[in-house]
């Protein structure tokens, strides 16, 4: 697979609710803080401020497109200067989906997804995307449109067989806004998404990927990506935040901590198939990296596993 199919099959997106505001006259709303989840929006109508904590005020337009990856609180408002309502409230009449009205309506329209990440390693893949990735409809948010009318629609109808498709749609966008900020993000920019957009940066990365076993160099890295060594290691780093064989640790721990979860595979044989000569040079490594040995992780992961899932029985 790509790197980006690579990522959002380890971090095993899930659509948990999509719900859409239609708001008249001046309003704001405080979200709170999203944990391991990826907020998705999409302006149908009207103008509106975005500010993620952290973050400066983002003013967003019809057609723009916005994701939140690493679960921070943000505001969204008509104004900035009004006292804000919570989340919690405004959305509880649809907390399984649907519109929700505010005031009259009509002044402003949007659309908005959640995702939880159930991949074992969600928050150590997560760290990699920017703070913000926003599509101007300039740049490729109108692309979504067609997505976003059809979404809208289903919510607005609540037909038989809408909670799937629903589920779909907001899958489809979810991969098709990261596609598009891989394929356009701007240039200069920090965040792995920004590398993938990097043509050099980008080769390196689908090298690494399609064989993490391979016992890569720095150098090896800098020949796939048409650049000399020193100056590949200064692109990388600043292209995805984080050093070439940093980042491959950390890819290789993020395809341990998947495999770890099957009880059947040993773990000298992870060991080999991500590049390491053995069961002890891994442990050390994935202890460093991760903070725990493998075989501890695994029966915490599993662990935890079991109880969500009793848990949701309940």
């Amino acid at each position: 697979m790509d790197p980006l199919s690579d990522v959002l099959s380890l971090l095993r997106p899930r659509s948990v609710l999509s719900a859409a505001m239609n708001a008249g006259a001046d309003w704001a709303i405080r979200f709170p803080p999203q944990g391991c989840a990826i907020k998705t929006g999409a302006i149908v109508s009207g103008t509106c401020w975005l500010v993620v904590d952290g973050e400066e005020p983002i003013l967003l337009k019809r057609n723009d497109f916005f994701l939140l990856p690493h679960g921070h609180a943000f505001l969204m408002a008509s104004d900035l200067e009004l006292p804000p309502l919570a989340a919690a409230d405004v959305f509880a009449a649809v907390r399984f989906g649907g519109v929700v009205r505010i005031g009259e309506g009509g002044s402003f329209l949007c659309h908005s997804n959640r995702f939880v990440m159930e991949g074992p390693d969600a928050a150590l893949l997560t760290m990699l995307l920017p703070s913000v990735v926003l599509i101007r409809a300039d740049d490729g948010g109108a692309s979504l449109g067609w997505l976003v009318a059809r979404m809208m629609t289903e919510l607005s109808q609540q037909r038989a067989g809408s909670a799937l498709v629903i589920k779909h749609l907001a899958q489809m966008m979810l991969v098709e806004a990261l596609r598009l900020q891989a394929a356009t993000g701007p240039a200069g920019g920090t965040g792995w998404l920004y590398a993938l957009a990097d043509r050099s940066l980008g080769a390196a990365l689908a090298a690494l990927h399609a064989d993490p076993a391979r016992r890569w160099t720095v150098a090896d890295l800098a020949a796939e990506a048409g650049m000399s060594r020193a100056a590949f290691s200064e692109h990388f780093r600043k292209g995805t935040g984080l050093a070439p064989m940093a980042y491959l640790t950390r890819w290789r721990m993020s395809l341990a901590c998947e495999r770890l979860l099957h009880p059947d595979s040993p773990i000298a044989a992870i060991a080999i198939d991500i590049g390491y000569e053995s069961e002890s040079a891994f442990s050390t490594a994935f202890k460093r990296e991760v903070g725990c040995p493998p075989r501890q992780w695994a029966r915490r992961a599993m662990a935890k596993d079991g109880a969500g899932g009793r848990a949701a029985a309940e």
